[in-house]
């Protein structure tokens, strides 16, 4: 007997079907029906195609899974491609949530029934529902769904603002609280050889780094979206503001002076695992602010669990991650320290947030073109995302209970990565687990116990418009560019300040008068 669910017969085996016929369609998938779901996801290493817990999948509900390997750094630019090539994905991962509406202009996204939603995606959409009520809609465009909101819990927590500890501490200096000690710092983790080889060969900040000085003036710079602000009530484009003539004066003159990375243009990561600091890993700045508050842990900053040998779980101290792994195997006595955006001459500060609304999970225009295809996506994409049982949603996320992972031993239930896999990056995508979307589950370990100490839940600037207007959607891309280009000309002085306002008018005159306009009258 199968467990139905939401519509879904959910069968070990091939032939599982959909046992209630939706309205408005003309057949549901059947046991003959072998469909071929083409399937786009986050991923941080490709996915085989004979991968464990893909096939498991593909066997449960009969069908062919094709996954898109796609590398997350460049991910807009080869979908891009393949639609230009006249091909849609049947899963249609959005990593930026502003770029909806664009793929609904194009034609490329097809319309979710909300109805067809709860029938086949039940817990995926309760879950939204119970704990993220405020983005249910963030999909919906001219009263139709095109998105499910993909919301991440954990972006409760800003960017961290990241020190190379042992610097400071060779120089005599504490983590800066204000912008004229952060000034100090950088000039003496530039000029003052803190890495104590003798050459002039560091600098105080690059690219990440000056977000955090833009925060010391209320507002956001650098990022993959125009970041949006509130001034008197209304939303207004961070980049625009007068007060970033102050903090452009302050980058210009730490530009001449020699104090910023000159490769800030190119930024601080260099290819790979996007949320890598280069730059700082390779020992060329004391400063950053890049990537998630998990990319800096340090050598026992908290206890974890962890799976023996002989398969005790225990606690014990965590390892280094990501950016002070990289950076530690480099520089075997080099700490880092995760300070408070410092604070600016009108008493302003804050880093990078990154919004609750990461993404959305769409379908593709043609899948809807194959009778019973939508359902099934919509039930695969339940199953694999919003599991009601805890030991299937674990096992869809992380592979196979006691092999990959285990529970553990008390309360909140928590999962504990086995050896070799936990010490081994992006095994999940290398086994075919997490092809779903995350869900807003509050996470309750460990490691964001430890994030929540550090305070990383304060001084977060956001952005205030998530999703896309027509006016965005049609020329944010170019916009971006104008404002990049004009921000690197004023910061290496190729430009002089004076022109500042000229360049407000420019951003205004080639569409941005336009988004602003829009982005006042936007009722999501």
């Amino acid at each position: 007997m199968g467990v139905i669910v939401g519509g879904c017969n959910l069968l070990n085996g091939p032939s599982a079907v959909v046992e209630s016929e939706p309205a408005g369609t003309s057949s549901t998938p059947s046991g003959k029906a072998k469909y071929h779901i083409s399937w786009t996801l986050h991923q941080n290493l490709p996915v085989p195609q004979d991968a464990e817990i893909l096939k498991q999948v593909e066997e449960q509900f009969g069908v062919n899974l094709d996954i898109w390997n796609m590398e997350n750094n460049k991910y807009e630019s080869l979908l891009d491609m393949k639609l230009a090539q006249g091909n849609i994905p049947d899963l249609f991962r959005i990593r930026q949530p502003q770029d909806l509406l664009k793929y609904q202009q194009q034609g490329v996204l097809a319309e979710i029934p909300v109805e067809m939603l709860k029938q086949y995606a039940p817990n995926l959409m309760r879950i939204i529902h119970e704990q993220a009520p405020a983005y249910e809609n963030a999909g919906v465009i001219d009263g139709k769904y095109y998105g499910i909101p993909v919301i991440n819990p954990t972006n409760i927590y800003r960017t961290p603002v990241v020190y190379r500890q042992d610097w400071l501490h060779k120089l005599g200096l504490s983590v800066p609280q204000t912008l004229a000690e952060f000034e100090k710092v950088i000039y003496a983790l530039t000029f003052d050889d803190p890495d104590g080889n003798g050459i002039q060969d560091t600098y105080g900040l690059s690219s990440e780094g000056m977000n955090v000085v833009f925060g010391a003036f209320g507002q956001i710079v650098f990022a993959d979206q125009l970041y949006f602000g509130t001034k008197d009530g209304k939303k207004v484009i961070g980049a625009l503001q007068p007060e970033m003539k102050e903090a452009l004066t302050y980058l210009r003159k730490w530009y001449k002076d020699g104090v910023i990375d000159p490769e800030f243009v190119t930024g601080e990561n260099k290819g790979g695992y996007k949320h890598l600091s280069h730059a700082f890993i390779n020992g060329k700045i004391g400063m950053t602010s890049m990537g998630n508050y998990y990319h800096w842990i340090q050598d026992g900053d908290y206890e974890d669990w962890h799976v023996e040998r002989g398969g005790k779980v225990v606690k014990s101290p965590v390892q280094a991650t990501f950016n002070v792994k990289e950076l530690t195997a480099k520089f075997p006595e080099a700490q880092v320290t995760l300070g408070q955006p410092f604070i600016g001459p009108h008493g302003q500060r804050g880093s990078k947030g990154n919004d609750m609304l990461m993404s959305f999970t769409a379908i593709g225009a043609d899948a809807v073109k194959e009778p019973g295809k939508l359902e099934m996506i919509l039930c695969i994409l339940d199953e694999v995302s919003a599991n009601p049982d805890s030991d299937k949603a674990a096992s869809m996320v992380y592979g196979v209970q006691n092999k990959h992972w285990v529970w553990t031993p008390t309360e909140p239930r928590n999962i504990v990565i086995m050896p070799p896999y936990d010490t081994m990056f992006g095994y999940q995508n290398t086994i075919g687990a997490n092809i779903g979307m995350t869900v807003p589950l509050k996470e309750t370990g460990e490691r964001e116990q430890w994030a929540s100490t550090l305070h990383l839940d304060q001084n977060g600037i956001y952005n205030v418009l998530e999703v896309a207007t027509p006016a965005l959607a049609k020329y944010s891309d170019s916009l971006i560019r104008l404002k990049n280009k004009a921000y690197i000309s004023f910061i290496t002085g190729e430009r002089p300040l004076r022109e500042f306002d000229e360049f407000v008018q420019e951003f205004m005159s080639a569409g941005g008068a336009e988004v602003v306009k829009e982005a006042n009258a936007w009722k999501q």
